[in-house]
């Protein structure tokens, strides 16, 4: 493998030092041992930030993603983590971890966005009353704080299950739930703000926009809502098998004594 290793092409990732994957394609090796995790610095000769990326209009620089353009960059091949071909097995093992982290950060960013929505309406009138005196309003809030506690529970017991394989279908779900939940309570919350919740002066904006982009980041819903589904017809399948040799053994031990009154008819 030599000394260095030589990097071309350009991706998305923090500014900062990180650990973009590579891979070699040429290699032969089975696809889960196909990559390599790489510690980079930034620093590095050949190395350009071309742009910050945004969503929404939205960016994180400089701590945030940006496209960057590797040419010819040499990073010592000691900077490979784990070791060659691990790659996929670094990415895997920070997934669960990963997916939950998401779904707390939604958790206080709506738990934020209830506490303003409150705020808003216990401040403002609308057709001679206040926002929070509306039936529409108690209504909805009730509805926002019954979705957060059920989606906050739903978290809660798959970070009491990491580490288990169990945890799997579990996270998915967390990970469907707290987005599309966050997506809801925080548009209502910019609802009560009017055209302010729409605008820069509020946080909300940004909160919604994040929210909506962990509907895609460390896998779409579609890719959850998959993993859910095929775990139900894994359980389901496997509930057949076992009824299957149930009836099959309480058959067998039939036919091998058959009851007292069968041998008293013979």
């Amino acid at each position: 493998m030599g000394t260095h290793l030589l990097s071309m092409g350009q991706n998305g990732r923090s500014v900062e030092p990180w650990t973009p994957g590579a891979k070699n394609s040429h290699c032969d090796a089975p696809k889960h041992k196909q990559q390599s995790m790489i510690l980079v610095d930034i620093n590095s000769p050949g190395i350009t930030v071309k742009r910050p990326l945004t969503i929404f209009g939205f960016d994180d620089a400089s701590h945030g993603h940006a496209e960057i353009i590797f040419e010819n960059v040499c990073v010592p091949a000691k900077n490979i983590l784990l070791g060659k071909g691990r790659g996929f097995e670094i990415a895997q093992g920070r997934l669960g971890p990963g997916r939950l982290h998401h779904c707390m950060r939604l958790i206080g960013a709506v738990d934020r966005g209830m506490q303003m929505m409150v705020q808003r309406a216990l401040q403002r009138k609308a057709f001679g009353k206040l926002i929070a005196q509306h039936g529409s309003f108690l209504s909805d809030v009730a509805r926002c704080r019954i979705d957060l506690e059920k989606t906050r529970l739903l978290v809660l017991e798959a970070a009491d299950r990491l580490g288990n394989k169990k945890a799997r279908g579990t996270i998915a779900m967390a990970k469907v739930a707290a987005p599309n939940m966050a997506l809801k309570v925080l548009d209502t919350a910019m609802q009560v703000h009017g055209g302010a919740g729409l605008s820069v002066d509020t946080v909300l904006a940004h909160l919604w926009a994040t929210a909506r982009t962990l509907r895609i980041a460390d896998g779409p819903d579609e890719v959850h809502l998959g993993t859910i589904a095929k775990m139900e017809q894994d359980c389901e399948r496997l509930i057949q098998i076992v009824s299957f040799w149930a009836d099959t053994s309480r058959l067998f031990a039939h036919n091998l004594c058959p009851c007292p009154e069968q041998k008293k008819d013979d």
